[in-house]
């Protein structure tokens, strides 16, 4: 158990190996059950709260969990392991929705918490397997930012229009530039403003320099409107 907590890396982590093929396969079947249970999910109370406090529980347990880790460990202000990365601001937002069920909050999950926590489950920025508290911190968590935002979504009356999407998106970058200046002053790079994680991701091929944000402006934007048409599609089979 003491390994498992620890700092110490026993078990590096492989990329679409057998433990992430894993992960990837429940991500998938939980997030194919909520999207076809979506009559069930909105008509029944019971299951409705199940599913409801279990993904609260979920968000709840992996952030407080993790904050408790680097703690311990003296790593809590090294920079990235406060809830300012995209992912931690849609956890966040998803506790607070599963509780107040805020129309706004609802659909701001939805644009920041379903796709960016999927491409993080495919490319993850993670130095341990699966025999280390982080491996499973890691997938359960973004997981469950994800089931969230497609669960808000599919069991409440909300409509998403094009101008939640501006909306959102205009919200994304003033946080972006508050972000931005904390980067600075406490030579941290949440958001991967300052770059791209060490792991290979898709923000590898943003271009250097200033190409690099213009380049995440232009890709957040593109995700957002795909995530517009995924509503839609969402909508129809709703």
């Amino acid at each position: 158990m003491e390994a498992w907590f620890s700092e110490q890396i026993d078990q590096t982590f492989t990329t679409f190996g057998t433990s992430h093929t894993w992960m990837l396969s429940m991500y998938l079947v939980v997030s194919l059950g909520i999207l076809f249970l979506h009559h069930p999910l909105r008509n029944s109370s019971v299951l409705h709260n199940l599913v409801r406090f279990s993904l609260l529980f979920l968000l709840l347990l992996s952030e407080i969990s993790y904050q408790t880790w680097t703690i311990i460990h003296g790593l809590w202000m090294e920079g990235s392991h406060l809830p300012l990365h995209l992912c931690g601001v849609a956890s966040l937002l998803g506790v607070i929705a599963l509780l107040t069920y805020h129309p706004k909050l609802i659909k701001i999950t939805f644009f920041i918490g379903i796709l960016p926590a999927a491409i993080a489950l495919i490319t993850p920025d993670i130095p341990h397997g699966y025999e280390h508290f982080r491996f499973w911190k890691f997938f359960v968590h973004h997981m469950a930012i994800s089931w969230t935002s497609l669960f808000l979504i599919v069991s409440t009356k909300v409509t998403i229009r094009k101008k939640d999407l501006l909306e959102t998106f205009f919200y994304l970058i003033i946080y972006s530039a508050f972000i931005f200046l904390f980067n600075a002053f406490f030579q941290t790079n949440y958001l991967y403003l300052n770059g791209p994680p060490i792991a290979g991701t898709p923000l590898d091929w943003m271009g250097e320099g200033i190409m690099y944000y213009i380049s995440l402006v232009f890709t957040t934007f593109f995700v957002f409107s795909l995530m517009y048409l995924l509503y839609n599609l969402i909508k129809k089979i709703r």
